[in-house]
C-alpha cells in the first residue's frame, strides 16, 4: 500500500490502471469437462457353466484319450497289422501281386487310422465350439456320434490286434463310444440347454 502526502493510504497500481497481484501468480484450473448423457459401456458377464456341461466335458475328453490310446498301439504294432492285413487282402483276391497286396494293406490300415483320428479330432472342436456356448454345435454331434459308431464298427476289421490285445482294444472302443453317448445327452439335459440358449447378461 503507498501513503498520500495527507496520510491516507492508497492502493499502488500499474502504468495500465490495474492493480498489481499481491502474491505469485496462480495456475488456471483445468477447463471442467462437459456433461455427458451417453450410459457407460455394458460388461458382459458370462453365465456360470452348469455341472451338466463340465461333466459332459470330462467325458468327452477321457473318450478322446480311449479312442487315442488305441490309435496310438495300432501305430506301434503297424507291422503286424500289415502282415495280417496282407493275408486278409491276398485271401480276398488270390493269386495278386505282392506289391499290389502291400500297397492295399497300407491303404486299408492308414485309412482306418486316419477316418478314426478324423472323427476324434472333428468332435474335439465342436466339443470347443459347444463350451463356446454355440448350441447349434451339439446338434452337429449327433450325427457325428453316429459316423463315430459306423467307423468304429468298420475299424474292427482292421486294427484289431490278434490275441489278449483284442479284448483290450473292444474294451476302449466301448468305453469311448459309452462315454461320448453320456456326454451327447448331457448336453441336452435343462440346465444345459438354459445354458446354451441363455444370452449374455449385462451389468451396468
Amino acid at each position: 500500500m503507498a501513503y498520500d502526502p495527507d496520510g491516507e493510504e492508497r492502493l499502488r497500481t500499474t502504468p495500465t490502471g490495474t492493480a498489481p497481484p499481491s502474491g505469485p501468480a496462480q495456475p488456471s484450473p483445468p477447463p471442467r469437462p462437459g456433461l455427458s448423457y451417453a450410459a457407460p459401456a455394458p460388461i458382459a458377464v458370462a453365465p456360470p457353466v452348469p455341472g451338466a456341461v463340465r461333466l459332459a466335458r470330462a467325458l468327452w475328453l477321457l473318450s478322446f484319450v480311449a479312442g487315442l490310446t488305441v490309435l496310438v498301439g495300432s501305430f506301434l504294432s503297424r507291422d503286424g497289422h500289415l502282415e495280417r492285413l496282407r493275408s486278409v487282402v491276398d485271401g480276398m483276391a488270390p493269386g495278386g501281386d505282392a506289391e499290389a497286396v502291400s500297397t492295399a494293406s497300407g491303404i486299408v490300415f492308414w485309412g482306418s487310422v486316419g477316418a478314426l483320428l478324423l472323427v476324434i479330432l472333428l468332435e474335439a472342436a465342436l466339443l470347443g465350439a459347444v463350451l463356446a456356448r454355440h448350441n447349434w454345435a451339439r446338434w452337429a454331434l449327433v450325427p457325428l456320434l453316429a459316423v463315430h459308431a459306423v467307423a468304429t464298427l468298420l475299424a474292427t476289421a482292421f486294427l484289431m490286434p490278434e490275441g489278449d490285445s483284442a479284448n483290450y482294444v473292444m474294451l476302449l472302443w466301448g468305453a469311448q463310444l459309452l462315454l461320448t453317448l453320456v456326454g451327447l445327452v448331457l448336453l441336452f439335459l435343462p440346465a444345459s440347454n438354459a445354458w446354451l440358449k441363455s444370452r449374455r447378461t449385462v451389468r451396468r
